[in-house]
């Protein structure tokens, strides 16, 4: 967190304009351990950071919107999130550790904050539309903790069965700088077409509830008050 919030001030002392964010960082499926900062690392790489640069973000990229050419944010999910489940009361799979039930929900984490990052921009009148998108099966370095029999596949089959990191790359580029998405947010993107995620994922209730906790965990106060008007929380 300590990291983000510095490239946030470094940013920001740039004064250049922030059109897009693509929130594309990730570990997947690693063995249980935390972050710096103490959060299990699925859920404080994939999902908390992304939460935290986003919102210290918002300023910015209100700033860069305009009427007719929104700022955009890009969040990339995973297929993964259609067999995730949110625990709310143990976010950090500390009762019960899985790999893959971490990931899952890190992902499922962030086509939730998407969906109500949108409804509060829309609440505040922003030119910033956020999407989510899925890249689909690609062949990259992320695979390198799952099961040795998948990693076998992808070193002999990735060039067949996988997309290659251009090829992965598309749905968020689309997302991007599509002009057919210029004003559209809260989409799920998959193969450059919008689709329908985990029928949990539209609970607004549970999307308030993982918004306040997060708030919490990042140390924001407020943020639909303070960083959608576009202050700078630290």
């Amino acid at each position: 967190m300590r990291s983000i919030r510095q490239f946030v001030q470094n940013f920001q002392k740039k004064r250049v304009p922030l059109h897009v964010l693509v929130n594309n960082a990730g570990v997947m499926m690693v063995p249980q351990r935390q972050t710096e900062d103490g959060f299990e690392e699925h859920f404080g790489l994939n999902y908390l950071g992304h939460f935290l640069l986003t919102n210290l973000l918002l300023g910015s990229l209100k700033e860069a919107g305009s009427p007719g050419r929104c700022s955009r944010v890009v969040t990339v999910s995973s297929a993964t999130h259609y067999v995730a489940e949110l625990n709310m009361q143990d976010l950090q799979g500390s009762s019960s550790y899985s790999p893959h039930g971490a990931y899952a929900q890190s992902k499922l984490a962030l086509v939730m904050f998407s969906y109500h990052l949108q409804r509060l921009l829309d609440a505040q009148g922003c030119h910033v539309t956020a999407n989510v998108v899925d890249p689909g099966v690609v062949d990259t370095d992320l695979y390198k903790h799952v099961f040795w029999g998948t990693r076998l596949v992808q070193k002999a089959l990735g060039w067949l069965l996988f997309k290659t990191p251009d090829e992965g790359s598309w749905t968020s580029v689309h997302a991007a700088v599509s002009p057919e998405l210029e004003g559209v947010g809260g989409r799920y993107l998959y193969n450059e077409k919008e689709t329908k995620s985990l029928e949990v994922s539209y609970d607004q209730r549970l999307q308030r509830q993982l918004w306040a906790q997060s708030c919490q965990m990042t140390g924001i106060s407020d943020v639909t008050s303070e960083a959608v008007s576009g202050r700078l929380i630290t």
